[in-house]
């Protein structure tokens, strides 16, 4: 365990390496000059100079590398350039936000498909089964752009039950919940669907049959629980990308959260905001991904016993 455990973590540091090495890459060789966003293209050549040399965009790209790795190192993500406010208190302000949107997405998500996966799967071939998975296919093919506007056109302006956008209490959250968790909980049920599947064939369940269980009993007892190592892969795949995925649901409905702030920054080239932001989504997705690794312990004995 403590060796799996120590692979994953090597792994992981040297994934981060990488990503804050092309984040960096990529952000300075965009187009674009924060120092005209900021004082506006009609400045005088000498007062772009100044900000240019007082926010160190005047030195080698190698010296702001290797000055952008010390301080990751010293977990100081740097000042705004836009704001001049420590990076680190935009992110604390904006990830509480993502993440309650990320869980909520998550918690609908897994109400909606775990469900309707199994039934699919327990009545193939069925009208619930075609059903089931009619719902999967579209859920799977809208996407979010144009789903939260549709729920807000529908919900907000014609019924009036949620507000139209920002983050103002519990009825908030819904619609954007619901746009994010469409998508996952469509991929999820025909995931669940197929494990479910997979394991109604084994003996065991045959041998649970033929001992007189109900079908229930035969479902969530025998055949979900072996079929949780897939869904969990899934999961943890899903979790860390509805960090990312975020963006588009948070723009649509102004939510204020990491996805947002992410958008302002690339948009107004506020380097450190944009390197921070990647830097974190990136860091949730592995550690979310090393944990549900290691859940497949507690899982799967036969994981545990290898």
């Amino acid at each position: 365990m403590l060796e799996r455990l120590l692979t994953r973590l090597g792994s992981a540091l040297l994934v981060m390496f990488g990503v804050c090495t092309l984040v960096f890459l990529l952000i300075h060789l965009v187009p674009g000059d924060p120092v005209e966003v900021m004082l506006g293209e009609g400045a005088r050549p000498a007062d772009q100079a100044a900000l240019r040399a007082e926010l160190g965009l005047d030195r080698p790209l190698g010296v702001q590398y290797l000055d952008y790795l010390e301080r990751l190192a010293r977990f100081d993500l740097g000042t705004s350039l836009q704001g001049q406010r420590p990076v680190s208190a935009l992110i604390a302000e904006r990830l509480i936000p993502t993440l309650q949107l990320a869980v909520a997405a998550l918690a609908l998500a897994m109400a909606i498909a775990l469900p309707m996966g199994v039934l699919a799967a327990y009545f193939r071939g069925s009208a619930v089964d075609r059903m089931a998975m009619g719902f999967s296919m579209l859920g799977a093919a809208i996407p979010n752009f144009w789903l939260g506007p549709i729920l807000i056109l529908v919900f907000s302006l014609w019924l009036g039950w949620t507000p139209v956008s920002g983050r103002e209490g519990l009825a908030s959250l819904i619609l954007p919940a619901l746009t994010l968790g469409t998508g996952l909980a469509a991929v999820l049920a025909r995931m669940v669907r197929s494990s479910v599947l997979e394991v109604l064939g084994e003996d065991y369940v045959r041998t649970a049959r033929a001992k007189g269980l109900g079908p229930v009993a035969v479902l969530w007892r025998h055949a979900l629980r072996n079929a949780w190592l897939a869904v969990l892969t899934l999961l943890g795949i899903q979790f860390g990308a509805l960090l990312g995925g975020a963006v588009v649901t948070e723009t649509v409905f102004a939510w204020p959260g990491l996805g947002s702030l992410l958008v302002e920054a690339i948009q107004t080239r506020d380097y450190p905001v944009v390197q921070a932001s990647v830097l974190l989504i990136s860091l949730t997705y592995l550690l979310v991904n090393t944990a549900t690794d290691l859940l497949y312990v507690a899982v799967d004995p036969r994981v545990r016993l290898g």
